[in-house]
């Protein structure tokens, strides 16, 4: 049984009554106070009749003398603070080392089925720092959530029509010469993104130009020749002309050639990729639908629009009066699709904060058109990540880009791990993994670290710190503590269970405690959606563990029993830290 458990069994025995479990509220103790847990006794005043402090003095005394699991007690006004007894500490570690998949649940065959959104780029630009964030949080989340017993589908929905995908194959098409990944050696993504900053490049002088002939900054985006032309490649893509398509076809497929080694390079999948020039068309049907049963209605000039006025929003546009789809459409349309695809219990998009009224909207309509996912979907509204030097924009081609990024960090990695010595020794292609191990997993921690609902600064520079609150710091802990168990006779030590009366310090059982606590924080950030409570609990254990490694000897501790104990307890640290860290998408080298 847990403490709270057994804690209310005895004080029904002491109050001879039924009490409930919420009334039983305990908390960890702080810090400034003696103890381990905190009973907060105002929930039982009407059970025992006396005041707050009557009342846990008589708790205590009773538990006292009838819970060999409480060892002391003392009280601050309306708290209970109890210290509990080593051996209970001891029996709870003993516990987590039989569990194979501690802090985890496996998802049963009806468990429910989440379906997580995210990435969700367009192919007329390579995949940027902003991207980074999304990836990295989708991911996280969808592992955090099977880690609490869900079934996840993981999706991604390619943004890969409209007028932007046109400018980028019109500047191709102008002045591309006929270049190729191949001809230039350079990625996909990153070849079509080149072209979409030379139309924005062109676009702008063409306005300069044609204002400088007298015309106003709205007549001459009226007269640009240009832009007509990218608009008229949108009506050709949309009529199906055939030369268009193909052209379309051909660079996209230069796109998604280069996402996928992003992809690959950041650790992230994908169970299922939607394309919204397959899915604004299934939108546009369900709109249609809607209209006929008066969930919408039309215009004169034939544009359907939903009246959401009654929902305390605004009327929303889904169909233009030519009849061509917006951004709303094509998500109908892709949750009709997946909604075909799979029985979905729970929808999450993962999407920046900007668009929060677009998920407002859709989900009202997805309620109205009767998907059972569209009242209850969830829009995680993360914040913007930007540089030191400020915001970034794709047009100019002043994004951080995503693979550059990658490589940076996996550089920066090595060179600070050569300085600290912390690569001698290694073969070329040893230096190499953790190299990467190392810079991916800095990038990686750096970012999920922050509470995902805030904007954030991302200095590269300031992740990658062996000391700190940092990834770095962290994955050195877990191979310093593989280092301890390699060492002779260690493994043999770490598989023992351990006497429950070996004399254990206070810190030892704070280290206990803490990693009792990982199951609530797996499902704090499964509830929460945040990795962050799973990255600042990770980070609040090793730094409580690197105290106890300078305090307290492990393999040169006299005391055999005690000594399996101290491999023990490092063991199943090490567990936690890989099983919170893959959670975060993160690995831990065995050597550093």
């Amino acid at each position: 049984m847990n403490i709270q458990q057994l804690i209310q069994q005895d004080l029904e025995r002491l109050y001879a009554e039924k009490i409930p479990e919420s009334a039983i509220q305990l908390q960890k103790t702080k810090k400034e106070f003696k103890g381990h847990l905190t009973l907060v006794v105002f929930p039982l005043l009407k059970i025992s009749k006396k005041n707050p402090e009557q009342t846990a003095t008589e708790i205590g005394e009773y538990l006292i003398a009838n819970q060999p699991s409480i060892s002391e007690f003392n009280v601050i006004k309306g708290f209970l603070n109890l210290t509990i007894a080593p051996a209970y500490w001891i029996n709870i570690l003993n516990d987590i080392h039989r569990t194979p998949k501690y802090g985890t649940r496996e998802a049963g065959k009806n468990a429910p089925l989440v379906m997580i959104e995210y990435s969700s780029p367009n192919t007329n630009k390579p995949l940027h720092l902003g991207h980074i964030r999304n990836n990295l949080l989708g991911y996280s989340i969808s592992e955090i959530l099977k880690a609490n017993g869900n079934r996840v589908v993981k999706t991604n929905i390619v943004n890969d029509r409209g007028i932007h995908i046109c400018k980028s194959m019109l500047a191709w098409k102008t002045w591309g010469n006929g270049e190729t990944p191949d001809s230039t050696g350079k990625k996909g993504d990153h070849l079509i993104g080149d072209y979409y900053v030379k139309f924005d490049q062109e676009y702008k002088k063409e306005l300069a130009e044609l204002e400088a002939s007298g015309l106003t900054r709205k007549e001459a985006e009226e007269r640009s020749s240009l832009m007509a032309e990218a608009r008229e490649m949108l009506r050709k893509w949309e009529a199906g002309d055939f030369e268009t398509v193909a052209l379309w076809e051909k660079m996209n497929s230069w796109v998604y050639a280069g996402f996928d080694e992003t992809y690959k390079a950041l650790g992230v999948d994908f169970d299922k990729i939607y394309y919204e020039s397959k899915t604004y068309l299934e939108g546009k049907e369900k709109v249609l639908e809607g209209l006929k049963k008066g969930v919408f209605y039309s215009k004169e000039d034939g544009s359907v629009w939903a009246d959401l006025t009654a929902d305390g929003l605004d009327e929303k546009l889904l169909l233009r009066s030519d009849g061509t789809s917006v951004y709303m459409t094509q998500d109908i349309g892709t949750a009709k699709l997946r909604f075909d695809d799979y029985p979905i219990d729970k929808m999450v998009y993962v999407v920046g904060n900007e668009q929060n009224y677009h998920f407002q909207v859709l989900s009202l309509l997805l309620d109205k058109l009767g998907f059972a996912f569209g009242k209850d979907l969830v829009h995680f509204s993360y914040g913007m990540v930007e540089l030191p030097e400020g915001k970034m924009k794709s047009r100019e081609g002043t994004v951080v880009d995503a693979d550059d990024l990658i490589e940076e960090m996996i550089q920066t990695a090595r060179d600070t791990s050569k300085e600290l010595g912390k690569l001698d020794g290694y073969t070329e292609e040893e230096a190499n993994e953790v190299s990467r191990t190392v810079g991916l997993g800095a990038l990686k921690y750096f970012i999920l670290k922050v509470d995902p609902r805030k904007n954030m600064v991302f200095n590269p520079k300031e992740s990658i710190d062996f000391n700190g609150n940092t990834g770095s710091f962290i994955q050195y802990t877990y191979a310093r503590i593989q280092s301890v168990l390699r060492r002779k006779d260690a493994t043999f030590y770490a598989q023992e269970q351990i006497n429950v009366c070996v004399p254990i310090s206070e810190k030892e059982e704070n280290l206990i405690q803490i990693i009792a606590e990982f199951p609530a924080i797996v499902q704090e950030a499964g509830d929460t959606f945040s990795p962050a409570v799973i990255a600042n609990y990770i980070y609040d254990l090793v730094k409580e563990y690197n105290q106890f490694y300078h305090d307290y000897p492990i393999l040169k501790e006299e005391n055999e029993e005690l000594r399996k104990f101290r491999l023990v307890l490092s063991q199943n640290i090490g567990r936690i830290i890989q099983t919170g860290f893959s959670l975060l998408g993160i690995n831990v080298p065995e050597r550093m």
